[in-house]
């Protein structure tokens, strides 16, 4: 296939990886910007491409979990970084987690494989060239952002959210530790520190009474729902903690044969098995109130600390307010978004929107126009919210991953609950993809 056009993405994260394949695929030339190494931001430390900084969870592939329905509309439109994924995986249990080093590494090394794609090595301080898809990622500040927030008009570009620590599997006591997966989903995938419940409220004290990194004046700390930092959460009340992320439904103490008061489980961070997050503790405590609260807990007292979870920005514009249904920008011709900027939370959201936006780019080049995916896939309604397209959506825009309720209700009743009710809107979104499929590409 000889090349439709030049087309140049500004960031090399997972939506502007995704999106540069799938133009690549597509016949045309890309020009890859990235400006690592030349500037690292504070949450980035690696040179490849793809790199992965809050977690290396890709989430549930559980059916029918939100996640695993996104993962399968991707694999359907043959999405190259999933692909990767799979060939890098660690042991998590229903989710599909990797190795994050040996996956950004394979991302980089697919791409360079590419005749067609070109990785540029610089720091862009407004789009080079059109067509252009913005994709620099959750941490776009400088000239960057600032070209953008003018060319949007936004006054809302920008809002914070925390990472969670990452300890050494060598420092954790195994005698009190244990390797189990809630209801049995995987080989015992994850770790787990038992928490009897004296032990779970001088836990809650800890974070209540930990001294914080303290937020810079032009900071305006709009957390994420789902990344809020554990202490603001232990805040919100005594028994938060214990009936979200530390409920421990479906683990038994192997101990006392019991299930504990509440549980805080460790993620395998790599293959080798020698790094582990601590699920759900991102968090803004200074480092040394850190070792304090974590060290207390049980198994945790000699716990060395390879990453301290910290606070990062994240970049966005109003979708709604800014974009096209084809997630291009009302205000510049030729210029699209993807990823973080465009209000998708998560990796594989990431992806999507990034792939979504070569197929439009795609489309536009060619002189076709290309209708959404139905809001009633993972694909259309995640597409659909971050452009405002989700009839009923709240006026006050904030960036989402995917989940069910941006999905419209089944037409008919279904019998069985929240489960079968799900599965029918499983079933429902990959026969409307593959319909999509067929009539748009």
């Amino acid at each position: 296939m000889s090349a439709v056009a030049d087309v140049c993405i500004v960031g090399g994260g997972l939506a502007g990886c995704e999106a540069a394949f799938q133009l690549c695929r597509r016949g045309h030339r890309v020009t890859l910007y990235e400006a690592k190494p030349l500037v690292f931001s504070a949450a980035h430390s690696d040179d490849n491409l793809a790199e992965l900084v809050c977690s290396n969870s890709l989430k549930s592939e559980r059916r029918p979990a939100g996640a695993a329905l996104l993962k399968a509309e991707l694999r359907s439109v043959g999405s190259l970084l999933l692909d990767i994924a799979e060939q890098h995986r660690v042991p998590a249990g229903s989710a599909l987690a990797v190795d994050r080093k040996s996956f950004s590494a394979a991302v980089t090394a697919a791409l360079r494989a590419e005749p067609a794609i070109e990785i540029r090595r610089e720091v862009v301080s407004k789009p080079p060239a059109r067509p252009c898809l913005l994709a620099s990622g959750p941490l776009t500040a400088g000239p960057l952002a600032d070209w953008l927030a003018g060319s949007t008009g936004s006054d809302r570009l920008h809002f914070y959210d925390a990472i969670a620590p990452i300890v050494s599997a060598q420092s954790l006591d195994r005698s009190v530790i244990f390797s189990a997966s809630r209801r049995e989903q995987g080989e015992g995938d994850y770790l787990n520190v038992p928490l009897d419940e004296p032990g779970y409220r001088a836990l809650v004290e800890g974070l209540k009474s930990a001294e914080q990194v303290r937020p810079h004046s032009f900071e305006d700390a709009r957390y994420f729902q789902a990344c809020q930092p554990i202490e603001r959460l232990a805040g919100q009340g005594d028994d938060t903690l214990a009936f979200g992320t530390m409920r421990p439904v479906g683990l038994v103490d192997p101990r006392t044969g019991r299930r504990p008061f509440a549980v805080i489980q460790l993620r395998r961070e790599d293959a080798a098995g020698t790094a582990y997050n601590l699920v759900g503790c991102q968090t803004r405590m200074k480092q040394a109130e850190q070792r304090r609260v974590f060290r207390a807990l049980p198994g945790l007292g000699g716990a060395e600390f390879l990453r301290y979870g910290s606070v990062h920005r994240n970049t966005y514009v109003d979708g709604p307010r800014v974009l096209q249904p084809d997630l291009s920008l009302k205000a510049e011709t030729g210029l699209f978004l993807a990823g973080t900027l465009c209000g998708a939370e998560g990796y594989v959201e990431a992806m999507a929107t990034g792939g979504l936006a070569a197929l439009f780019i795609d489309a536009r080049e060619r002189g076709r126009a290309l209708e959404p995916p139905p809001l009633t896939t993972a694909l259309g309604a995640l597409l659909a919210h971050v452009t405002g397209r989700i009839e009923g959506a709240a006026a006050d825009f904030s960036p989402s991953n995917f989940h069910f309720g941006l999905v419209p209700p089944l037409d008919a009743p279904v019998k069985g609950g929240r489960r079968a009710r799900r599965e029918a809107m499983f079933a429902r979104a990959l026969e409307d993809l593959e319909s999509w499929l067929a009539s748009a590409l």
